[in-house]
């Protein structure tokens, strides 16, 4: 790693704009949960939708979206920015509500 891209931002606008570091490629709900961010979730792996967010800023820095992702947003939901936390992949800085 050359350290310009080693590290990214989460910032948790719903808790406070509560901003943690995280490596490169992170998943964005582990890091909500290791960091006390506060996405709110139930099963952590696609099936319920529980984890819904909205990238407020830096929707380009996340991964594709997935198939789970799918059975639970729309085409318009995923325009708007929103995603599920359990199965995004960030790539660099973001911020992100949800509950809205």
């Amino acid at each position: 790693m050359d350290g310009s891209d080693a590290t990214l931002t989460i910032t948790f606008v719903t808790n406070d704009n509560k901003q943690v570091t995280a490596p490169a490629d992170s998943n964005l709900l582990r890091m909500s949960i290791r960091e006390k961010g506060g996405i709110p979730f139930k099963c952590g792996g696609g099936l319920c939708g529980t984890c819904r967010c909205r990238i407020a800023e830096g929707v380009e820095n996340t991964d594709r979206i997935k198939p789970k992702e799918r059975k639970h947003l729309s085409e318009d939901d995923f325009a708007q920015g929103y995603r599920m936390a359990c199965q995004t992949f960030l790539t660099g800085d973001v911020k992100v509500v949800w509950g809205e």
